[in-house]
């Protein structure tokens, strides 16, 4: 394992991950909007609960390319590069978003069935840079591990990805289900925060930090 990685593992990445997949589940671009929709074209409950397992999976393969990106770097090239590289690429990620963010229309109707699930979840996840965040926690968390074994950040990366897509699944099948039972989607026009902004500036504001502190 070459020795590029360093850091030391600390609770805060766990709970940033977590956290993370919590935002991600209370995002309604994210899949509890989508799912509520099909339930009430269905006119079932049970539609509701069978669309958040493909949306968390189309999620997780998203994040997962990130990590298996980070994990591969991690092993040929010194962290410092790492940070500076992974800052930039949020920093121009969340130019991205600014500039073309609300173009991101991913068309997938009303009679989707499983894998068509998976893919609009994959393209939204990817299209938001979702996993780009996670790129601050698994770089310590994979170089705290990186000398004790060679599967290692392997089995870090895992479970960080574990972690936060069991998150996301909780979270987004419980708004789902609270909305398509109690509050109905005009909840969105009540207040609903704007989680796109506030994903805006932190991808930008996590990158600044990334190279500020690289």
């Amino acid at each position: 394992m070459n020795m590029a990685w360093a850091g030391t593992g600390h609770a805060w990445e766990w709970f940033a991950i977590a956290g993370l997949g919590i935002f991600h589940g209370i995002n309604p671009a994210m899949g509890w909007l989508f799912a509520v929709a099909l339930g009430l074209h269905r006119r079932s409950r049970r539609a509701v609960l069978l669309a958040i397992p493909p949306m968390a999976l189309g999620h997780a393969l998203s994040i997962g390319i990130v990590a298996a990106l980070v994990l591969t770097t991690g092993m040929v090239l010194d962290s410092h590069l790492i940070r500076i590289a992974s800052g930039a690429l949020l920093v121009a990620w969340a130019v991205y978003q600014v500039r073309y963010g609300h173009r991101h229309r991913v068309r997938v109707g009303m009679t989707t069935g499983f894998a068509g699930l998976v893919l609009w979840s994959f393209l939204m996840a990817t299209a938001h840079g979702a996993g780009l965040m996670l790129i601050p926690a698994l770089i310590p968390l994979c170089g705290s591990v990186a000398g004790q074994a060679s599967s290692g950040p392997l089995l870090v990366s895992l479970a960080a990805v574990g972690l936060h897509t069991l998150a996301t699944l909780l979270v987004t099948g419980g708004i789902a289900l609270l909305v398509y039972d109690w509050l109905g989607v005009g909840v969105l026009r009540r207040g609903w925060i704007n989680f796109d902004r506030l994903w805006t500036i932190g991808l930008a504001g996590t990158g600044v930090l990334l190279i500020a502190t690289a």
